[in-house]
């Protein structure tokens, strides 16, 4: 597969269409992302030949299934660089996973004295969970501050330091930002919260398409991620988990696929991963998952983020020229990842986001499930335009051309 980006866009079918009379310039990966014909391809050939439920069926087609999921279970563990396949878990997605470990791990371990600590720049799906476990426990919720006056700082990493001590059993953090595109120094947070005892939850949404990653070399004890956020299917997650974290924590749901023995008196839980899989797996997006890793590693991950992060290093320097407007996140010259969230002060981001579409433009514009971020910074929203791999120059130039065309018609 060539990794010469301008011809990506050809692997992508929905792509292949106009909005408003323009060719779709599609901004909006951040939220979800666009499927490659191979996980496409790899969608159909399970229902029109393999589909079928797994694990207890002594037929073909079952045993074909159960290869497939098995199958992307250990391309998972490889992929994320895990130590044995047994630590990787599928869920629903990255919101299901996290709250997995809350419930999981954290409300069978924390009790009334103990914290938890997340970060302000915090998606609502790493934040809620945690601050309902907290309810449920006792237990009190803390934040590492974000610094800057548009979060440009990044997380005040001299305070989160004074935050440690024996008190806090959870260090639950986004690896990358979805609104501010901050990249956060994943290993030396997870290493100073090991060195603090306390066991730590990457949200990886952002990132797992999009650089490679080493949850072993990171030193995390959970690590997160969506399959629609890179280029598979929705409704499929992953969990990673050390195993005997996993092997420690009972199952958060019950029913068929989890148990070794059913009594009328109670029952004996299979060990992790099973036990968490309760019911009939999403077997279909588990293989459309596979299909999607191998996909992006054989454009190159790496390649990938730096392909991105040039796109958003451009539409930042070219946004900044636009009068009124405010940009988050790091500044120019700082590493960013592949997203731009900004905002003008006389146009509501709900407004750009409409008229960009007349434009074929296809952006985000609200609180992007941040909404203490954005009381923090003042906004009620923003308007986020976001990179993926088959994103271009042309897109940046399209993006910039709209913004200028919004600014004139509301006189801003």
């Amino acid at each position: 597969m060539s990794s010469d980006f301008s011809n990506l866009r050809l692997d992508f079918p929905v792509l292949d269409q106009h909005v408003g009379g323009r060719p779709l310039v599609y901004l909006d990966n951040a939220a979800t992302t666009h499927k490659p014909r191979a996980v496409i391809d790899a969608l159909a050939r399970f229902y029109e030949r393999d589909n079928s439920n797994v694990h207890r069926g002594l037929h073909a087609l079952s045993m074909r299934a159960t290869d497939g999921y098995e199958a992307a279970r250990a391309r998972t563990a490889k992929f994320l660089h895990a130590a044995d396949p047994a630590e990787i878990v599928f869920t629903s997605g990255t919101t299901a996973s996290i709250n997995l470990v809350a419930q999981g791990w954290a409300r069978a371990n924390l009790r009334p004295g103990d914290v938890v600590i997340c970060t302000e720049m915090e998606h609502h799906s790493n934040m809620v969970p945690w601050q309902i476990v907290c309810e449920q426990t006792g237990a009190t919720l803390r934040y590492i501050p974000v610094t800057g006056d548009d979060a440009e700082g990044g997380l005040d990493l001299a305070a989160y330091e004074e935050m440690l001590n024996d008190s806090v059993k959870v260090v639950a953090f986004t690896h990358i930002s979805n609104t501010l595109g901050t990249i956060n120094p994943a290993t030396e947070i997870c290493a100073k919260a090991k060195a603090a005892g306390a066991i730590t939850v990457v949200d990886g949404a952002q990132s797992a398409g999009h650089e490679n990653v080493d949850v072993q070399a990171m030193g995390c004890d959970f690590y997160a991620f969506s399959g629609h956020k890179m280029a598979a299917p929705t409704g499929i997650g992953v969990l990673y988990g050390r195993r005997e974290l996993l092997d420690s924590m009972d199952p958060w749901q019950g029913g068929g696929g989890m148990i070794n023995i059913v009594n009328y008196e109670g029952s004996e839980w299979k060990p992790s991963p099973e036990r968490f899989e309760a019911g009939t797996p999403n077997v279909a997006d588990a293989i459309g998952l596979h299909a999607a890793m191998d996909y992006l590693d054989q454009v190159s991950r790496p390649a990938i983020g730096k392909h991105e992060s040039t796109l958003a290093a451009q539409a930042y320097d070219a946004l900044s020229q636009l009068p009124g407007i405010r940009l988050l996140g790091p500044r120019a010259g700082q590493p960013r990842a592949g997203l731009v969230s900004f905002a003008f002060a006389d146009v509501h981001a709900h407004d750009v986001v409409t008229f960009a579409d007349q434009d074929g433009v296809a952006l985000r514009g609200g609180h992007h499930c941040n909404q203490p971020l954005m009381k923090k910074l003042g906004l009620p929203s923003t308007t986020r335009a976001s990179f993926y791999l088959y994103n271009t120059e042309e897109d940046v130039a399209a993006l910039v051309a709209s913004m200028q065309r919004i600014l004139k018609f509301f006189g801003a």
